[in-house]
């Protein structure tokens, strides 16, 4: 586990936090200041308890039920009620990063004071993330609205010394023995507290965080993929020339042309075209790829400005007001990050569909002037990579599946209560697949472009770029293999996938132009 610490304060937290303690393992620490609004905010809450008055969260039922007004000698079961009611998820388990985000972006919210817990239920939470326990959390059970319930509830079940758990060691338990092994007190809920700990758009926020943080390095990936593919096509540069992108200023376009310029300086293979077989312009997936990636840019650019909103909200309801009343409020509707997250997942499926379409020109010996059908060694007795092709249009169509916005959808619930939901836990979970497939499509290009200019720099005079031949080297000492005979094809490409998705394409393409957008 790393060693570094996460300081939780009263007024959010970062992107960068956020992903070090999901997915790092980073220790968290409440400020004391944190600690200083939480003792603040309970206070107002006790206060509240204490009068007659009914306030919802402290003194009523939730929901559709909240006209019940509880007296005070059930409001502990009324809060422990919610919490086991609540953790009713069904499904596959989901992913411990996920998990430690949801932890680690609810307890930035109770540190802001706006909830009313007690200075304890946070520090528990920051034990939990601390020890290493990962509550068992499903698929299904969140709407996106009233916060992503069963998920957080899941959470809070384990922070009572209920439900299972994973340890550090990656053992599920029950949550008790866990607790009890690192000297973690079960929590035992009051007033407001069971709500507080369930109300808020964790998951889908903690999802969001790291699909941009995933979606910045394979748009990079795309831009050398795509300069690769260009070169091996011996299309030209010139359309990637900074002031044709200037009079359509698109922040991502120039960015994305930006990157390909770089990856193909010194290219001998860009425009050789001209010089036999003139083309005009090259076909859109290849003159057009900085406008396509561009877009996606700007939409991942946009998300972040969402996404960095959400981490500076208190989101739950009731909240507590710095004057101490206590208002209910929409806060929890995840609109806004369910709407981001569909957009991720198209702009994912677009790039995606352009890549495939550069691909199957490498492959065709009618579009790929001069290259061998299919990239093969001895087309006919060779297969080459046609059935890798073939993969990667399968994952196309399932990014274009995955792109139907959840954001559209809304069932009811609480009997008509929760009338309108968001549905952003179910497009943060698509999502995740969307970034998955689109690591893939771009690997499966990466491969069919390195070989094409591999082929090629055995015609006399063509010399590809600096930056294609250490991005070649690179990948070949990955474990993905070169031209050649038909052979085992499958570990070739999850070669080049590990080669995409850990970072190390782009390192190696700046590792000679210099940093990339």
């Amino acid at each position: 586990m790393n060693m570094h610490t996460v300081v939780v304060g009263s007024s959010g937290t970062s992107p960068e936090e956020v992903i070090a303690v999901a997915r790092d393992g980073a220790r968290v620490e409440l400020h004391q200041e944190a600690l200083e609004a939480l003792a603040a905010a309970r206070r107002f809450i006790d206060d509240l308890a204490a009068k007659p008055d009914p306030v919802y969260g402290v003194s009523t039922g939730f929901g559709a039920l909240a006209v019940r007004h509880i007296g005070p000698d059930l409001r502990a079961q009324l809060q422990r009620n919610i919490v086991r009611s609540h953790a009713a998820g069904m499904g596959p388990r989901v992913e411990r990063e996920v998990v430690r985000a949801l932890m680690f972006l609810r307890l930035k919210t109770l540190a802001s004071g706006r909830t009313g817990v007690r200075p304890e239920v946070a520090r528990a939470m920051a034990d939990l993330l601390n020890a290493g326990i990962t509550p068992v959390v499903h698929e299904y059970g969140s709407l996106g609205c009233s916060g992503d319930l069963a998920p957080l509830s899941h959470c809070a079940l384990a922070l009572m010394g209920e439900g299972e758990a994973e340890g550090p060691e990656g053992v599920l338990r029950p949550a008790a023995e866990l607790l009890a092994e690192h000297g973690i007190a079960p929590v035992e809920l009051r007033e407001k507290e069971g709500l507080a700990l369930l109300n808020g758009t964790d998951g889908m926020l903690g999802m969001l965080l790291m699909a941009c943080a995933d979606l910045a390095r394979l748009f990079t990936s795309a831009d050398i993929a795509a300069a690769l593919s260009l070169e091996a096509l011996l299309g030209t540069d010139r359309v990637l020339a900074p002031e044709l992108h200037a009079i359509r200023p698109h922040p991502g376009q120039s960015a994305s042309a930006a990157n390909m310029l770089k990856v193909l300086a010194g290219s001998g293979l860009t425009g050789h075209h001209q010089d036999d077989a003139p083309r005009v312009q090259d076909a859109y997936s290849v003159r057009c790829a900085p406008q396509v990636a561009g877009a996606g840019r700007d939409t991942l650019a946009h998300a972040r400005t969402v996404a960095e909103r959400e981490l500076a909200a208190a989101v739950d309801n009731p909240v507590v007001l710095p004057d101490g009343r206590v208002e209910s409020n929409g806060n929890f509707h995840g609109a806004p990050v369910a709407y981001v997250l569909d957009f991720l997942a198209v702009a994912a499926a677009d790039l995606a569909s352009i890549a495939e379409r550069r691909t199957d020109r490498l492959l065709d010996k009618n579009r790929s002037h001069g290259l061998p059908p299919f990239l093969a060694h001895d087309a006919g007795v060779d297969s080459g990579l046609m059935i890798a092709q073939y993969t990667q249009a399968a994952l196309v169509s399932e990014l274009k599946r995955l792109a139907v916005p959840a954001s559209v959808d809304s069932i009811p619930s609480s009997a008509m209560q929760e009338d309108h939901v968001s549905m952003g836990w179910s497009a943060a979970r698509k999502l995740r697949t969307a970034v998955d497939g689109l690591a893939r499509v771009i690997a499966v290009e990466v491969y069919a472009a390195t070989r094409a200019v591999e082929l090629r720099s055995g015609t006399a005079g063509l010399a590809p770029g600096e930056a294609a031949r250490a991005v070649i080297g690179a990948l070949r000492e990955a474990g993905a293999q070169g031209p050649g005979e038909d052979r085992y094809l499958a570990p070739d490409l999850a070669a080049c996938e590990a080669f995409v998705r850990s970072g190390r394409l782009v390192a190696t393409a700046e590792s000679v132009t210099g940093p990339l957008a």
